[in-house]
């Protein structure tokens, strides 16, 4: 059995190929919207993909499941037995077993993340009859449980984590403690509160010390436990239109054009038409200078879920990037998250067109300790739009607290007497947050230099959340 994980790591997602060589068929699960690295694998050792499945219909990013079929003509498209799919598949059910000569692929049904969940169970009968890996999607993360609050209310919340509580009882920590756990939510999805850096685990080491699983014996410990979730992050505005979309079959991406270099006038026009500026570059360098009302979200492991917070739904995107180089990556995480390809790149940058005699903004910062003075002279507003888990464990005191996640529903709770200063952990939020306070209008807005690391290393006092 060969089992290969593909990382993509600004999403937190993992995506695998199991592949059997005597028949040379391979099955690729939960793929990304980008399928050619699986075509490349494949093709690499000589494997014919026959299967294609998501484990449950996702919320943090468009699948791949269409792409791969119509790249791969013949290929076998299955999809869970309890979830209403709008695409053409196959269901399959809990118990069956997909055969791909010497490998067993065992579909377990595990709701608990979404109704409609499966993981899928590998058998390995070339070596023996031991189950060898589960491919667990969201039912068991790296020292976490996938969260059940995605879908509905309170109450569909709390049958969520009572299901999730059922699958770990009889389906997961059944499973001999050598079992290989390859989860598709990994370090750097929002789908879990405390995912642990590692790319996968193993049953018996997940029931040592993952403590979720410590009251697993109780139903009503365990889901306390999953209900909490003050601590949770805040989940971004763009994860219910993913869900929609990948229950009825995402729309083929189809040839993606190279966005075209555009001049400073071209650009120009392209944004007084109602194009979104998204400035891609870092924040000390939007920070000192920006085309006016654009939005910062820097490319690097988190563009994409900024991206999809602060942008409107089905925007036209112009990009400014610090490099050329990141014209591709910043265009296929739009995708991934539903959007179309930017429609342009602004080809000189800023320095051109600050050389165009066109306007240039600038965002102020401020360090922790101008913050303190304003702070006590009461001269600013403080808006902290870190995670729960982060506000829990200490903020600035008098600080008004909006994560960013929520901040674009949430804007009419910024205080508009004074002027905002914005602070997240480092830095980099705060800058995200200013730029769409600003594109909304709010003139008066400074971001923290260093954020709540700078405050804490400045020995400044905090008070705990609550």
């Amino acid at each position: 059995m060969r089992l290969q994980q593909f990382h993509l790591e600004n999403l937190g997602h993992a995506s695998y190929l199991v592949g059997d060589e005597a028949s040379g068929e391979a099955l690729i699960l939960d793929p990304q919207r980008d399928v050619r690295r699986y075509l490349a694998a494949a093709r690499v050792r000589g494997l014919r993909i026959a299967y294609v499945i998501d484990t449950h219909g996702h919320n943090d990013y468009l699948s791949g499941i269409s792409e791969v079929a119509a790249h791969v003509p013949d290929v076998s498209v299955l999809a869970p037995a309890a979830g209403d799919f709008g695409y053409a598949h196959r269901p399959v059910h809990d118990g069956e077993i997909v055969e791909m000569g010497d490998v067993g692929v065992e579909v377990l049904h595990t709701p608990g993340h979404t109704p409609e969940h499966v993981s899928l169970l590998l058998h390995d009968r070339s070596v023996g009859d031991e189950p060898a890996a589960l491919l667990s999607g969201g039912a068991l993360l790296v020292g976490d449980v996938a969260r059940p609050d995605l879908l509905g209310d309170a109450a569909q919340t709390r049958e969520g984590a009572a299901a999730m509580c059922d699958t770990l009882q009889t389906k997961i920590l059944t499973l001999p403690d050598h079992v290989e756990v390859f989860p598709t939510h990994v370090a750097g999805s929002l789908c879990g509160g405390h995912i642990g850096q590692r790319l996968s685990t193993t049953v018996g080491y997940e029931r040592r010390t993952n403590p979720l699983l410590a009251g697993i014996t109780s139903e009503d410990v365990f889901v306390r436990e999953c209900l909490d979730l003050a601590n949770l992050p805040a989940v971004p505005p763009y994860w219910p239109r993913m869900r929609g979309q990948n229950m009825a079959g995402p729309a083929l991406v189809g040839i993606v054009a190279e966005p075209p270099a555009l001049t400073v006038d071209t650009f120009a026009k392209l944004r007084e038409g109602g194009a979104v500026v998204l400035d891609g570059r870092q924040p000390e360098a939007f920070a000192g200078g920006h085309v006016p009302g654009s939005l910062n979200v820097s490319v690097s492991e988190s563009f994409p879920t900024w991206a999809g917070t602060v942008l409107p739904e089905g925007a036209d995107v112009l990009l400014v990037l610090d490099r050329a180089e990141d014209l591709m990556e910043a265009t296929w995480d739009l995708l991934r998250i539903g959007y179309r390809p930017p429609v342009g790149w602004l080809a000189d940058g800023i320095s051109g067109w600050r050389t165009s005699n066109h306007e240039v903004e600038r965002l102020d910062q401020i360090s922790v300790q101008e913050l303190r003075r304003l702070l006590d002279e009461g001269a600013v507003d403080l808006v902290d739009v870190r995670q729960p888990a982060e506000w829990a464990d200490g903020h600035v005191e008098g600080a008004r607290f909006i994560t960013g996640g929520e901040l674009p529903s949430r804007l009419d709770e910024v205080p508009g007497d004074r002027p905002v200063a914005v602070m997240c952990g480092s830095g980099f939020r705060s800058v995200v947050a200013s730029s769409l306070l600003r594109a909304e209008g709010r003139d008066r807005v400074v971001s923290v230099v260093g954020g709540m690391d700078a405050w804490q290393a400045a020995d400044l006092p905090t008070v705990p959340g609550d």
